[in-house]
């Protein structure tokens, strides 16, 4: 398994809490935990590249009891990445609490620590 930064790892840990992406500012240290887009974007897509980490959007699930809720998208194309991450607001909680069509972050199934 590769060393993560702790930077590193704060995505990660991102990744397994089923958070949307603002979420991640709250493992984070100063003063990337209040960086903008810029600064923090190429710390994700770098694990991106390396097959750590998906960035998807929630989409709507209905659970067999018919409870409504979230679940993550199919992955945001790597080619679109860089500009869907330069959006400052897709870093910020929304003030509406509104989930739906908000960036997460999911482990790739090829990268799950433990195993």
């Amino acid at each position: 398994m590769p060393e993560l930064s702790d930077v590193e790892f704060a995505f990660v840990l991102n990744a397994s809490e089923i958070d949307i992406l603002p979420g991640v500012r709250g493992d984070l240290e100063e003063p990337l935990a209040s960086g903008s887009a810029a600064d923090l974007a190429p710390i994700l897509l770098s694990l991106v590249d390396r097959g750590m980490v998906e960035v998807c959007r929630y989409i709507p699930w209905t659970a067999p009891d018919r409870a409504v809720g979230y679940q993550p998208g199919p992955p945001i194309l790597r080619a679109d990445l860089p500009a869907v991450l330069a959006v400052a607001e897709e870093w910020e909680y929304p003030d509406d609490f509104e989930w739906l069509g908000k960036l997460t972050l999911v482990r790739t199934e090829s990268y799950r620590p433990g195993r």
